[in-house]
């Protein structure tokens, strides 16, 4: 049965009057109703149960959650059009957009200067809190400490072991490609990476390794660094094919780099995925999807990654502010480069 409306001139019920009547503290109850982490079942249900009693709409608990704040957050890039961060700030968004919280959006385009200044801006608007989100996985120097709102690192984190900063799991991508070629039968695995001045290709290389080492393998010659585009690739692949002929599956550093080696496997008359498998990093889709045959590769899961750094800001702004680097996990997108498609 549909309850009555309220009498005009009632007053709306508050965050505080819900909190009030399950017994619980204000933060509590809005961590309750917008469903956040760390409170039990019992109490969310009772929260729940008095907002319903009270008849406590959203837009009322939009209000009590936004009590003493602007609902507005910032999101500062450096580098909006880039690949990488394009998916982490639509994440991001997502997760802000389903906690009713405004997003001011920034593109410092890797400038120090231009940076401060939108940091300045953002405050000046009185923001809640603010993503920091970088074009590589390489560590970057923290904000000014005259920052007084939180802040959360995305992608690149934090050179401050203090700050907190959420990273893509590069070292667990590379185990997880190589237990996937192990999965499909390959034994003689090599690795063409890119550019070794990058942490993301030596944490890929680190993860490769453990798990060669954890199966009782070896990498099949010496990590190939390079580049991250096609035409190393093509080059690497010839230098290995001529080097190493036996080779039965080969991990590139990119998909980019895996569409060169493609090319020179087709040239040399390698079939994949039956002679040799191939498999890529970042599930570019343009360059994976486009590939034949279609390339197997590692999705990096930017949006979970804007997401849990959303979520990470939601907490900080109740005062529960983490620190360190958390990882989110990446998967194994399979295509036919490294399974023969049915």
């Amino acid at each position: 049965m549909a309850r009555p409306p309220a009498p005009r001139g009632t007053r709306a019920a508050t965050l505080t009057d819900v909190a009030r009547l399950a017994g619980v503290s204000v933060a509590t109850a809005s961590k309750a109703l917008n469903g956040r982490n760390h409170v039990s079942a019992v109490t969310r249900e009772r929260v729940m149960e008095a907002a319903a009693q009270l008849s406590f709409s959203p837009n009322s608990l939009a209000r009590g959650l936004l009590a003493g704040r602007t609902g507005t957050v910032g999101l500062l890039t450096s580098d909006l059009v880039g690949r990488f961060s394009l998916p982490i700030l639509m994440g991001a968004e997502d997760a802000f957009g389903a906690g009713e919280m405004s997003v001011f959006l920034c593109d410092a385009r890797g400038d120090a200067i231009r940076e401060r200044h939108h940091v300045q801006a953002l405050l000046s608007r009185r923001v809640d809190g603010l993503i920091v989100v970088g074009s590589s996985t390489d560590p970057r120097p923290p904000l000014a400490a005259a920052v007084d709102v939180p802040v959360v690192y995305a992608y690149a984190p934090s050179e401050h072991p203090e700050d907190l900063s959420i990273v893509p799991d590069n070292v667990g991508a590379g185990r997880m490609a190589v237990e996937h070629l192990i999965a499909c039968g390959r034994t003689r695995i090599a690795h063409i990476s890119g550019d070794r001045g990058y942490s993301a290709a030596r944490d890929r290389v680190t993860g490769a390794l453990a798990a060669l080492e954890d199966a009782g393998l070896a990498l099949v010659g010496d990590v190939a660094y390079g580049t991250w585009e096609e035409g190393w690739g093509r080059a690497a692949a010839s230098m290995l094919l001529d080097r190493e002929p036996e080779v039965d599956a080969i991990l590139c550093g990119s998909d980019q780099v895996a569409r060169g080696v493609l090319d020179t496997l087709r040239e040399r008359g390698r079939r994949v995925p039956e002679d040799v498998a191939v498999m890529g990093f970042d599930d570019w889709q343009v360059m994976t999807t486009g590939a034949r045959p279609q390339l197997t590769s590692v999705d990096m899961n930017l949006e979970e990654l804007g997401r849990t750094a959303a979520r990470a800001l939601f907490e900080a702004i109740d005062a529960e502010h983490g620190r360190g680097v958390r990882t989110v996990q990446c998967r194994v997108v399979v295509r036919g480069s490294t399974a023969p498609e049915a």
